[in-house]
């Protein structure tokens, strides 16, 4: 019985994620929701006694977050969140074009049919869970906003780039905190699923031309309506 308990904690163990993953995840969650806000200094003593973790781990993960331009690093000040502004907006949208319309043509290249299934499997679990929503701004969704993300890096997975999958991974994240951030003053939901199966469809016939301009014009179009709500939420908070 003894050896069994012991073969127990060992496996819940190896099951449970370290430390340092666990900040991050609780951490990069609340950034990207909003819980701190745009600007706030996060203080390591305060962090601290709200999530339970000990400064290693917590230095740990703010470090992750800053190498993913979620949160800004300074020696002397410490860490805050990443300012949110039209500027750096432009600047993350420019960046996604940049890499993700060419990693979704190498994607097509070289992806099989284990891709495609990829592709087709998180598109499906995307629209179910949309259809199942009330009218509102599905972004704040915590499950839809992981299936959305899941169907845009599923896209590019057949990408041989590493670095290039990695950075699209990262832009995509620093994207949702706008999109979370301006889904606060909507009063309407703006459901994207044709738009997602238009590239969808393009993608599977390896139509390289228009599933790059389809995804541009996405990614775009994702610009143009934070933008408009930015500008207003901005204008009413100054």
């Amino acid at each position: 019985m003894h050896k069994i308990r012991i073969m127990y904690k060992k496996e819940m163990l190896a099951r449970t994620p370290p430390l340092v993953d666990q900040a991050f995840a609780r951490l990069r969650h609340d950034v990207l929701t909003g819980t701190f806000a745009a600007g706030a200094k996060l203080k390591l003593d305060e962090l601290q006694t709200a999530y339970g973790f000990s400064s290693s781990p917590l230095r740990e993960a703010l470090s992750r977050l800053a190498q993913e331009g979620l949160i800004r690093a300074d020696e002397r000040r410490g860490f805050r969140v990443a300012e949110i502004s039209p500027e750096d907006l432009a600047d993350i949208t420019r960046m996604r074009v940049m890499l993700d319309v060419p990693a979704l043509r190498e994607s097509i290249a070289h992806g099989d049919d284990a891709w495609e299934a990829l592709v087709v499997g998180a598109y499906h679990r995307l629209e179910k869970v949309e259809a199942r929503l009330a009218d509102g701004p599905v972004v704040l969704d915590d499950d839809w906003t992981q299936l959305h993300a899941a169907f845009h890096l599923s896209l590019l997975a057949a990408c041989p780039s590493e670095r290039m999958r990695g950075w699209s991974a990262s832009l995509f994240d620093q994207a949702e905190r706008y999109r979370r951030y301006s889904a606060r003053f909507r009063k309407s939901a703006r459901r994207k699923s044709n738009e997602h199966r238009k590239i969808m469809d393009a993608t599977l016939r390896r139509d390289a031309d228009t599933a790059c301009m389809l995804l541009e014009e996405h990614i775009l179009g994702t610009q143009r309506n934070v933008m408009t709500i930015l500008g207003a939420a901005l204008k009413e908070l100054a």
